[in-house]
């Protein structure tokens, strides 16, 4: 089944998502870097990128750089006033990331910052940073829950939230899993199903990066 889902990625890709030199130039960035590959495919970026489009966004956050691909997806959805923060934990994917940003002229949307995700999210708070439009997180999910927490604390009515690699190969459904990366996101499901402030579904997926899923969400009144 996995061949198939991969030739219908490629055909989904080729059909939808016409080759872009510099996308194509960053993931090559990245592999030259030694960068994991675990960037969202072309077609889920496009759909990131809708996403933005669809609701309208001008500020977005990102938990989980990388490299910066699925940045870039985001940033090109938005307008020109538009502006992405995005948060990395490790120095080096942060440097490899600002350089494909500014490959792709992007610098002046994307603000990459560096070191511990919860570190920074409370340097924001410090700050009294605004609410975002859209947050996407896909970083370490043991910390799941907490992201979840901060993500509701930057938002407002109407903002969308998105988690990505919320069906691990459909191990979500293992309540004994002793993978704190299974149990992250457990929680961070059971939790956004007793909050009155979220309204979510999840989504599996299936194409060359395997089997997984999307939990997208909205922020209530």
């Amino acid at each position: 089944m996995k061949q198939t889902w991969e030739q219908v990625d490629e055909y989904i890709t080729d059909l939808l998502c016409p080759n872009d030199p510099i996308l194509d130039d960053v993931l090559t960035a990245n592999r030259k870097a030694d960068l994991p590959e675990i960037d969202v495919t072309a077609n889920q970026g496009k759909l990131l990128q809708l996403l933005v489009q669809m609701k309208g966004a001008k500020r977005v956050l990102e938990i989980g750089t990388l490299g910066g691909y699925s940045t870039i997806w985001m940033a090109r959805g938005l307008p020109a006033d538009g502006k992405i923060i995005t948060l990395e934990l490790d120095s080096h994917h942060a440097d490899v990331a600002k350089a494909n940003i500014a490959h792709a002229g992007l610098e002046h949307m994307i603000e990459v910052r560096t070191g511990d995700a919860l570190g920074q999210l409370a340097m924001m708070a410090e700050e009294e940073m605004e609410p975002f439009d859209l947050i996407f997180i896909d970083a370490d999910k043991p910390n799941n829950p907490h992201y979840l927490n901060w993500a509701l604390q930057f938002s407002r009515p109407g903002t969308v939230i998105i988690g990505d690699n919320v069906i691990r190969e459909g191990e979500i459904i293992n309540k004994h899993s002793t993978d704190p990366r299974i149990q992250g996101v457990r929680k961070f499901n059971e939790m956004i199903t007793g909050n009155p402030k979220i309204s979510a579904t999840a989504i599996q997926t299936v194409g060359s990066k395997g089997y997984d899923g999307f939990m997208i969400g909205i922020v209530k009144g």
